[in-house]
């Protein structure tokens, strides 16, 4: 097939098959392969689309509609390449637009690169050889280092196309967006201005975690990515500040607490404690003095904390206890002097914060080092110190330790606190500890000058915004991303960097004449400074300086404050950005903005779901998006993360090339990811997908092309046979189409797969197994026969072409090939959705059917059980229960699948079944107290009865959800419980005499027609059969049921003797299956 595929190209096979139903005798179905071959398959479609266009034609063609669906494509960034997590997030991103494609929209996907930022300078500053950071980067020229920058985006965009097209995703890379070019960088200050104007962006100095390595600040919300923490042993430190003693003669009465004593304070950071400028308390928390028998000293800590301290400090008096409110605002002897003097410092400060979990319960303060620090000391009127270079060293008045990296100080600081006398205790401390998320280098938190977006003060608007977006899964909206957002804090936007888009504020450089200039567009600047800028890049835009306006001497000017902008701040900017927007497209952006869709895994409910947000709701009052996926974590084969030093996932282009991209697809759409949750990437997961999923399809389209060749028929789509079987699988395939119609415009992926899943079982395992003998029977013989065959391969030729659009999104390759050779249509993608109304409404039909199917699958199991093979025909079946009379009409159906000579159904099952009552403790025992263990010993000695739709124990009547009535079979060997739990299927399991002879004849077809297969004959071909076997049983059965074996095998005549001249017959070979005694068959064409 394939070779005739590439010899006459597309267009001769597909003229080959009018869409047209007229003329059926002079069509035929192209020969295809028993065994699809899907790689081979999505590279055909793959060059088709190309030479074709049909991604551009899907575009243009709905455009005509007048409906548009958007979605946000979350830009990678530029220097990185291709891994799962994009693939997985792409199928989706292309999974979505075919489906809302088909359905009328148009869906215009640009792809977009996010170029600025860490990563790119870290890579440029590796391959240029900086390796003193700020500095050296200023040494080589900010122009030559943003040229590098900017040059390293084009590296890996072949690799990107190579793989996105390879996986069969629609997007657009000519008409693409980049983050540093000058329309969306325009828009980025736009951004930036119109907060600024409403008073949502402000200057400040604040603790934020710090990179020394990247020698900048990172939002708070950077430090909670998945690959921020990790382990790491810290030394930590128990210290005593000597606490000054009250002084008194000003008290009424001497307390324990006023004399001299120091408290222990714990510390993980003991290089914070040189700018130590206060310890913290809780007021609540209880305290106690002790004083050390060894030495007579006083040490203070928390009540709750003396016994994991009792080691280290010895033999021990307790002399009091106290609340630390009582230790307010004493004075203590500063460890350091650096700060000697500091207005209000060292002293005991209130700490709502301290807690008794871990440490002392005080806690050492540096204002300058830490958060919360920073903010008590605010409250006591404490100014913050942060003796910290930008590269993470010491600088004066640190003295001691200038120049010296703050955790390489740690060993000395140790010291030093040893030889004053002041360290309590030093132990090594494993935790999980904040790295940056690009460097792997352990952050600090280091007081700095950033602007800030201020997020609280829009915070009940984030919240209430929040409601109105539909979140798959749903608990992501009170979730993950509700809790979020319940703790925002206000943003750091700025970074003391260079690539990047600049913020757009200009100081005046003279104090004395203070003056603020903010800027949101090329007109604004070119209005103030004279110049259109042509770049809005450092270091072009740093050298636009003016006189400051508000200066009368003349001498000021207004100076660009030199920090960039976050690149978070840029990718949440995308959705106006992309489109220049104010500037340009503002009718088309302000038309279709909230955006319908946007998925990503779910850490962006903290990264880019977030700052799309905030800066949507600060700048538009409205939610970014309407719909929003946030698909769960991919996991190694060994159930860690994936790792390319631990080869723990296949390589996704090598799963391309020897399985298949749909397969791919179609494992990770169906995964539990989709439904928020961790899924593990197991290659032969992979190859599950192959056999569960696409083999059926192709096996089913295979059927029907090779069958209808044979017959010389062709289906059309047509729905009104009246066939049992063929109305059940096309009232079916509406309930599918149905659901997964609501499960797609629901975004609900995981419920679209889980239901063609359940169908491809119906569709190969039932409805064409159970419809072979009307493909197998010869044509000609009556015409009802003719009719319901022509009935048959219509009906599985609309299933098929029904079925290849409704899986279209999530098959895209494959159901383009089966669409396009059943149809001759040019793409399923420009097809439009299937409309469930002209396929059969028979909902009874369906669950009966499946019903009938259930018992059948039920009473396989049996046979398995028992190790009784199919072919072994039984007597009786026996469906016992209220409403199995519903299967009356399916009785011959049940009776030939399940190989047995009678079905019999009865109302009554207590000759094979009874019913066990279990008692629910947990729901009964809070109504019934003491009653309950009388009531439950009553229930397991059979003392109860059912009383309508109630049960009554003794004289107790249980409620609905307070008990459980399980239905278990007497003789569980020949009896299996439906689903229902109200029914019971039995099966005669006795063999006599005639029962074994058709077994073994049947066999005997089994024989035949597997050394057909061998013998290559064409399914239509009568043969001659000769058969050598021994065992006299065998001989027996195959006399006794000569016409069946002959009727079944299309065998004009069938012998039993010895092969005498094998040259005579075109196939000779060993008896294959389960023959006892083994022989030889022998085949051959009639002349």
């Amino acid at each position: 097939m394939h070779g005739h595929l590439q010899s006459l190209g597309w267009a001769l096979c597909l003229n080959s098959m009018s869409h047209n139903p007229t003329n059926a005798a002079s069509r035929h179905y192209p020969e295809e392969t028993s065994q699809v071959r899907l790689p081979e398959i999505e590279k055909q479609i793959l060059e088709f689309w190309e030479k074709d266009d049909t991604f551009h034609a899907s575009i243009e063609l709905r455009a005509k509609e007048g409906k548009e669906f958007v979605f946000y494509d979350g830009p990678p960034f530029a220097n990185g390449l291709p891994h799962y997590g994009h693939l997985l997030t792409g199928f989706v991103k292309d999974a979505i637009p075919r489906y809302k494609t088909m359905r009328g929209y148009k869906v215009e996907r640009r792809f977009g690169w996010d170029c600025h930022g860490l990563p790119a300078e870290m890579t440029a500053e590796r391959e240029l050889g900086v390796t003193d950071g700020r500095l050296g980067i200023e040494k080589l020229g900010i122009s030559v280092f943003n040229d590098f920058c900017a040059n390293l985006v084009n590296r890996t965009a072949d690799e990107w196309y190579k793989y996105v097209n390879r996986q069969a995703r629609w997007v657009d890379f000519e008409d693409d967006y980049k983050t540093m070019d000058i329309t969306f960088m325009e828009s980025v200050i736009w951004a930036f201005k119109t907060l600024y104007d409403k008073g949502l962006i402000y200057e400040g100095y604040r603790v934020l975690p710090y990179c020394w390595e990247c020698e900048t600040p990172l939002s708070n919300f950077e430090t909670r990515q998945d690959d921020s923490y990790r382990l790491r042993v810290d030394p930590s430190v128990t210290v005593a500040f000597e606490l000054e003693p009250f002084d008194i003669d000003a008290k009424e009465e001497k307390k324990w607490y006023d004399e001299r004593l120091s408290l222990l304070a714990w510390t993980t950071t003991p290089w914070t404690l040189p700018s130590n400028l206060a310890v913290a308390v809780g007021p609540e928390i209880d305290y106690v003095g002790v004083r050390r028998i060894s030495d007579g000293k006083l040490y203070v800590l928390a009540k709750d904390r003396l016994e994991s301290y009792s080691e280290t400090l010895g033999d021990l008096e307790i002399v009091g206890e106290a609340k630390g409110e009582v230790f307010l605002g004493r004075r203590f002897a500063p460890i350091f002097d650096y700060f000697q003097g500091q207005q209000n410092a060292f002293q005991v400060i209130r700490g709502d914060f301290v807690t008794t979990e871990e440490g002392t319960g005080v806690v050492q303060i540096a204002p300058g080092f830490g958060e919360e620090d920073q903010a008590v000391c605010d409250a006591a009127g404490i100014s913050v110190v942060c003796p910290v270079d930008d590269r993470g060293r010491f600088q004066m008045p640190v003295r001691d330790f200038v120049g010296v990296q703050v955790f390489e100080a740690n060993p000395a600081i140790v010291q030093m606190l040893r030889e004053k006398g002041v360290l309590v205790e030093q132990r090594d401390y494993e935790h999980s500890y904040p790295h940056c998320w690009r460097t792997d280098t352990p952050l600090i938190y280091k007081a700095v000058s950033s602007w800030f977006v201020k997020v609280t003060a829009i915070k009940e608007q984030l919240l209430l915004e929040n409601e109105n977006i539909n979140w798959v899964p749903a608990h992501v909206k009170h979730g993950a991303f509700g809790k979020w957002l319940e703790g925002a804090r206000d943003w750091s936007i700025t970074r003391n960097r260079y690539w990047g888009t600049p913020i757009p504020v200009w100081k005046s450089d003279d104090p004395q004449y203070p003056r603020i200039d903010v800027y949101g567009s090329l007109d604004e600047l070119e209005a103030d400074f004279g110049v259109r800028p042509a770049n809005l890049h450092r270091p072009d835009i740093d050298e636009l300086t003016r006189p400051n306006p508000d200066d009368p001497t003349g001498r000021s000017k207004m100076v660009r404050v030199q920090d960039i902008l976050d690149c978070w701040f840029e990718s949440g900017s995308m959705p106006y950005a992309q489109l220049h927007y104010p500037f340009e497209n503002r009718s088309n952006f302000e038309a279709n903005f909230p955006a319908d869709f946007i998925v990503e895994y779910i850490g962006q409910t903290r990264g880019w779901f977030y700052t799309l947000h905030v800066l949507s709701v600060g700048l538009f009052g409205k939610p970014p998006f309407k719909h929003c996926m946030a698909h769960g974590i991919l996991l190694g084969d060994d159930g860690r993360k994936l790792s390319k030093r631990l080869k723990n996932y296949p390589d996704p282009w090598e799963v391309f090339e020897t399985i298949g991209a749909d397969a791919m697809r179609w494992f990770l759409l169906s995964s539990s990811i989709l439904r928020g949750q961790e899924a593990i990437l197991d290659k032969s997961a992979i190859y599950d997908t192959l056999k569960r999923v696409i083999n059926p399809i192709w096996n089913a389209y295979y059927f029907l092309t090779l069958y209808g060749n044979a017959d010389g028929m062709v289906g059309t789509l047509d729905a009104s046979s009246m066939s049992l079987l063929d109305r059940y699988i096309l009232a079916k395939l509406r309930l599918l189409t149905e659901t997964v119609t609501e499960a797609m415009d629901n975004y609900d992926i995981s419920l679209t797969t889980g239901a063609i899943d359940a169908f491809l079982d119906a569709l190969t395992n039932w409805y064409i197994r159970r419809s072979r003998d009307r493909f197998w029977s010869k044509s000609g013989v009556s015409s009802e026969v003719d009719t319901d065959k022509q009935e048959a391969y219509n009906t599985l030729h609309s299933v098929l072409v029904v079925l290849s659009q409704i899986s279209a999104p999530l098959l895209p390759m494959l159901d383009e090939y089966v669409y396009k050779r059943l149809t001759g249509e040019r793409s399923v993608h420009l097809s439009d959705w299937p409309d469930a109304s002209w396929l059969p409404k028979d909902e009874v039909l369906v669950a009966e059917m499946d019903l009938v199917r259930e018992v059948c699958s039920l009473g396989h199991s049996i046979r398995k059980a028992k190790n009784l093979r199919a072919r072994q025909p039984l007597r009786k079946i026996v469906v016992s229960g209220r409403d199995s009379n519903v299967l009356e009409r399916y009785k011959e159906i049940i009776a030939d699948e399940l190989n047995v000579k009678e079905v019999a159904l009865e109302r009554d099952f207590d000759r094979y079944a009874e019913l066990k009552l279990n008692v629910v403790p947990a729901m009964v025992g809070p109504r019934l107290g003491p009653s309950t263990p009388k009531v439950m010993a009553a229930a397991r000695s059979g003392n109860w009865e059912r009383v309508g739709d109630t049960v009554r124990v003794g004289d107790v009547s249980l409620l609905e959800g307070e008990y459980e009535l399980q239905l278990r079979p007497i003789d569980e060997s020949a009896s299996r419980v439906l689903a229902s739990k109200d029914a019971v299927v039995t099966l005669d399991l006795e063999l006599d005499e005639e029962l074994i002879m058709e077994g073994l004849a049947r066999d005997v077809v089994r024989e035949i027609q597997a050394a057909r297969k061998l013998a290559d004959f064409s399914i239509t071909d009568n043969i001659e059969v000769l058969l050598n076997v021994a065992d006299l049983a065998v001989r027996e059965a195959v006399t006794r049921f000569e016409d069946y074996i002959k009727e079944q095998t299309l065998a004009v005549s069938l012998t039993l003797g010895q092969v005498t001249d094998s040259a005579g017959w075109e196939y000779v070979g060993e008896i294959l299956v389960a023959t006892p005694g083994g022989g030889q068959v022998a085949l051959k064409r009639p002349l």
